[in-house]
């Protein structure tokens, strides 16, 4: 097989796209196939820096982990970065070109961006066995399809057979399959080969009879019925928003080592980004991680984290509002724990200087940290390693903001003053020494028995919650048909379903 795919669709967004597209490039690379991951326009604040220097978003490195190869701008040539109700930044090819409205976007740009996402998907078919696309939202978003470039643009400009997820835990998963059908045209429904329900609670026997039904009434089958699983929506997309959850973690019951558990709380500040830095903390056994955004829910807290944000400026009004930065300055008078991370951090330094994001000029920030900011036009997209509190780190940075540290102790790039932490390194607790070490600290500040697992490995973590995504299809879904859709396309002459049947 050489250059196989197929796109993974979905019924709504956050059915499941993105998790069943990793496993099965999961399942795909433990059988020896060469595959790659692709979404050609994702719109999150999620986002992560390859090697050489390009913005995608995470999902699609999470994605490229599960097929074992570095991840690429080819993999997601088109990413939005959500800067309000209105506007997105938009990065091709791994680097911004402007901010753009929702409707200019639709109206104009996306369409012409076709040809580029068309040629991304046939470099790296050309390249790998297999490629396994993520589509975005819903294919039946018909006031969109003009100008789609990522469910059904694709799949019929690459000629990819597409398989459509739904959660049966929302309900109405089967009027979801055939309304999502019947909405395309016969063009569109040539590609859609079938449907895989997710997350399903029960007995399976049960669930057939309508599964055979929906089978008569589109022509299509079901690929699988994957089981309600916990702790599997690893690296998701946020949209515009994230819903206060805590982070994945093996176990939430994991006991501490040491007397104490560790408390923290992160700001859930508007438009975070990536909060998927505090994963790692939450990996760790006796440590509990939750959003917050009332000053009361700082109180226990043995650690608040200051998370990143497209909108620096806006969610330092927004902590002031809420009460938030009094608490946090009461925090620092106390000498209890604060880290800033990316835009965190730079609401923690003396001043903004903002004409490019907010637009707002000088702005003062909290003060907590000796730091001056000045937003720049080029954005910052590194991989820095280095050194701190005597363990080796690794991160990776995505900011405007250029910091001037005129103060403190240095730190990561970035600077501590007594108990306040800032930095622009994103992933930098993803490093196993580094956080135990951090964390040791923050136990000490806070006056907690806690003592960090020796023997925590984020990456292995990471790869058993991937082995599990695989697990999930290999075990679930019926692989030999998913075979040979990816290896030869959806069948031929599968009927058309108008809109509007069955009477």
């Amino acid at each position: 097989m050489r250059g196989g795919g197929l796109l993974v669709a979905g019924t709504t967004s956050d059915a499941g796209k993105s998790v069943v597209t990793a496993g099965i490039c999961r399942w795909l690379v433990r059988q020896g196939v060469k595959v790659a991951p692709f979404k050609a326009q994702n719109m999150s604040l999620n986002s992560f820096v390859t090697r050489e220097g390009a913005e995608i978003g995470r999902a699609q490195a999470m994605q490229a982990q599960a097929c074992r190869i570095e991840p690429t701008a080819l993999m997601n040539p088109v990413l939005l970065k959500p800067g309000g109700e209105q506007s997105s930044q938009v990065v091709l090819l791994g680097k911004p070109v402007g901010e753009m409205s929702a409707r200019g976007y639709h109206g104009g740009r996306r369409q012409r961006l076709l040809g580029t996402v068309l040629d991304c998907l046939a470099e790296l078919r050309a390249g790998h066995d297999a490629v396994i696309c993520e589509g975005a939202g819903s294919p039946a978003e018909i006031n969109l399809r003009r100008t789609d470039i990522v469910n059904m643009g694709v799949a019929r400009g690459a000629r990819l057979p597409v398989l459509v997820v739904g959660d049966i835990d929302r309900g109405g998963v089967f009027a979801s399959f055939f309304g999502t059908v019947a909405l395309l045209s016969a063009e569109d429904q040539a590609c859609v080969a079938g449907f895989l329900v997710n997350k399903f609670r029960g007995d399976v026997s049960l669930l057939e009879p309508g599964l055979d039904m929906l089978h008569g009434l589109t022509g299509r089958r079901a690929y699988g019925v994957l089981p309600f699983r916990t702790g599997l929506g690893i690296d998701e997309e946020d949209g515009m928003a994230v819903s206060l959850r805590g982070p994945v973690r093996e176990s939430d019951l994991a006991p501490p080592l040491g007397e104490d558990v560790l408390r923290v709380a992160v700001c859930a500040v508007p438009l975070m980004s990536n909060f998927t830095d505090v994963d790692a903390l939450a990996a760790e056994p006796g440590v509990v991680v939750r959003f917050v955004d009332r000053p009361a829910e700082l109180a226990d807290a043995d650690l608040v984290i200051v998370p990143g944000t497209r909108a620096t400026v806006r969610a330092l009004e927004w902590l002031r509002e809420r009460g938030l930065a009094d608490a946090l300055a009461a925090r620092a008078a106390e000498g209890r724990p604060v880290l800033g991370i990316c835009g965190g951090f730079q609401l923690l330094g003396e001043r903004i200087d903002d004409n490019v994001e907010s637009r707002r000029g000088r702005v003062e920030g909290l003060g907590l940290l000796p730091v001056r900011v000045r937003f720049a036009r080029e954005k910052t997209l590194t991989r820095p390693t280095g050194e701190a509190l005597g363990e080796r780190v690794e991160g990776y940075e995505i900011h405007h903001g250029v910091a001037e540290v005129t103060g403190g102790d240095a730190f990561l790039d970035g600077c501590r003053t007594g108990s306040v932490w800032g930095t622009h390194w994103h992933g930098s607790l993803e490093s196993d020494g580094f956080r135990r070490a951090f964390l040791r600290e923050v136990a000490a500040a806070a006056g907690r028995r806690f003592v960090p697992a020796p023997d925590t490995s984020f990456a292995a973590l990471r790869e058993r919650q991937l082995d599990r995504l695989g697990d999930l299809i290999e075990q679930h879904a019926d692989t030999d048909a998913l075979w040979r859709l990816i290896e030869s396309g959806a069948p031929q002459g599968l009927p058309f379903i108008p809109p509007g049947a069955p009477a």
